[in-house]
Formats: C-alpha cells, sequence, structure tokens
C-alpha cells in the first residue's frame, strides 16, 4: 500500500500567489506532502456503545459513575467530538467535584473556543487540585498566551519545561510566548535551549527551522524520514504544517499560514495540541484579516 505522496497543489496557493510574488523561499509550499486523514478507529464506536450502555443501565457508585463520563468523554475528545465531549466532563464534575483530569480538559476546551476566563478559572482547579499535574501548567500556559497575557504564560511554560529540558515541543511553546515579550531574547533562548535536545529527534528540525539554520524547502523534504506508516506519517504532518503556519504568520504570509493550518487540520489527528489549536489560529487570522475567506 503506497504510505503517502505528494501532490501539487496550486489551487490551495492561489489566492496568496495572486496578491504578492513569491520568493523561491516560499514557493516551496506548493509542493506537500499529504497524508491519508486518519480514520476513527472501530474501538472506540465500540467503546463508546458500551460505556453508554453502562451509564445508562448499571448500578454503580456516583464516583464509578463520574470515571465513565470522564472516560468517555475522552473517547468523544479523540474523534473530534468536543462538544459531547464537554457535556460529558461537566458530569463527571457534577458527580466527583474534585477530578482534576476533567478541569484539565475543559480549559483546553474552553481555550479552543476563546473563553479564556473560564479556561483559567478551569486550569487553575486542576492545579489546585494538584499542583504536580505538568500538563495543566502547559495547557494554562497556553490558554494565557492566546489570552493576550504573555508574561503569565511565560511563567507557566518555564515551569512545564523545567521538567524535560530536551522536549522540543516545550520549547517551542515556550518560545512562541517568549516573542510576545521580546522577539531578541526569545531567539536567544530558543538557541540556548536547542542545545540539549538531540538531533536524531526530528522535531529538532522544527527547532531549527524557527532558528533560521534550514529552509522551508529543506524541512519539507527531510518530512518523510523515518515514517513507516500513514498514522506516523499524518502525526508528522499535523505536527510539522501547524509550526510551519506559525513561522509563516510571524513573517507575515497570512495566506500561506492559513494554508498551513488547514492542512494540519486535514490530519484528523485531533488529540495533538497542535490539531486543537490550529482551528483557533484560523479563527483569530480570520478576525484579525480584512479578507475573511482564508
Amino acid at each position: 500500500m503506497k504510505l503517502y505522496y505528494r501532490v501539487l497543489i496550486l489551487g490551495l496557493l492561489l489566492s496568496s500567489q495572486a496578491c504578492s510574488s513569491l520568493s523561491q523561499e516560499r514557493s516551496v509550499s506548493g509542493q506537500l506532502v499529504i497524508a491519508e486523514p486518519v480514520e476513527i478507529n472501530y474501538k472506540s464506536e465500540i467503546a463508546l456503545a458500551r460505556m453508554s450502555e453502562v451509564i445508562q443501565r448499571a448500578e454503580i457508585t456516583d464516583d464509578q459513575r463520574a470515571q465513565l463520563f470522564y472516560d468517555r468523554g475522552v473517547i468523544y475528545d479523540s474523534v473530534g467530538l468536543r462538544s459531547l465531549a464537554r457535556l460529558d466532563f461537566n458530569r463527571a464534575l457534577r458527580l466527583k467535584p474534585d477530578l482534576v483530569e476533567a478541569y484539565n480538559f475543559l480549559g483546553i476546551h474552553f481555550t479552543q473556543l476563546q473563553e479564556y476566563t473560564q479556561a483559567y478559572d478551569s486550569l487553575d482547579s486542576a492545579i489546585e487540585l494538584n499542583a504536580e499535574h505538568e500538563f495543566a501548567y502547559l495547557n494554562r500556559g497556553i490558554a494565557l498566551y492566546y489570552g493576550g497575557r504573555p508574561s503569565l504564560a511565560v511563567e507557566d511554560l518555564k515551569a512545564f519545561h523545567s521538567n524535560r529540558l530536551d522536549d522540543p515541543y516545550r520549547v517551542l511553546w515556550l518560545y512562541l510566548a517568549e516573542r510576545e515579550i521580546s522577539t531578541e531574547q526569545a531567539l536567544a533562548n530558543l538557541h540556548k535551549r536547542a542545545e540539549n535536545i538531540e538531533d536524531r529527534v526530528w522535531a529538532k528540525e522544527i527547532i531549527n527551522l524557527y532558528l533560521g539554520n534550514i529552509s522551508q524547502k529543506r524541512f519539507m523534504t527531510n518530512l518523510v524520514k523515518g515514517v513507516n506508516t500513514n498514522k506516523d506519517l499524518s502525526d508528522r504532518l499535523c505536527e510539522a504544517y501547524f509550526y510551519l503556519g506559525k513561522i509563516n504568520q510571524i513573517n507575515g504570509n497570512v495566506h500561506d499560514a492559513a494554508n498551513f493550518f488547514k492542512l494540519a487540520l486535514s490530519t484528523n489527528v485531533f488529540e495533538f495540541v497542535e490539531h486543537r489549536y490550529a482551528k483557533l489560529e484560523l479563527d483569530l487570522l480570520r478576525e484579525s484579516s480584512a479578507n475573511k475567506v482564508l
């Protein structure tokens, strides 16, 4: 079975090409690697059906029912059914108000909806209940970043980064928040933190792209190295196209940024941070652009 295919996407970038002349560096976005969108695992559908039956019919304690609502919400979230997931997370919290993970997920969802005050409240609750929940710091940092509070975002993202200095994604999110305060200092910090990341880690390529060590053309050429399955390819492309969208946004290439965010969404890797916020990035681009058809 063919793992991937290269497609010349002319129509996708037609609008941006009409608006400005493209340099050789930008023209690389005309040839992209596309993965077959990830399909919903049939096991998830079976699990949803079974959980629903147990919730409706079984005689169980409130704590057990709360856990089932939470578990079903996680599955709904993993297949992109975010509204149903939120309903279940709220049901779980009504039965078990100290369920940390439910607050964490609600914080993520409120951020995606640009309901930042509710996101902060949910993630504050998660951290108050478990100060060691490191991903609550990531998610609150991201909420603060999108909510226009970069100094507070940096504090949370530094705390998250400190737990794993060799994680390129922690480094990238911290850089994105820091550049809202000082572009020059953020770049210097990125260069220093990159030293803790081994070259064999593929996401080091993203950091090298942001540092200007490699071109966008070379980055895209290297995307499929070490990839053996369509799922692996989808995961990688979801991440790669999101960060390509961010760097094109930073460089003022709004149409290219929008197209890369759409490509990240097309992978259907719903549980990835990059997929979660690609839609928010698109919404924000449309709100800030005179051209709403991005």
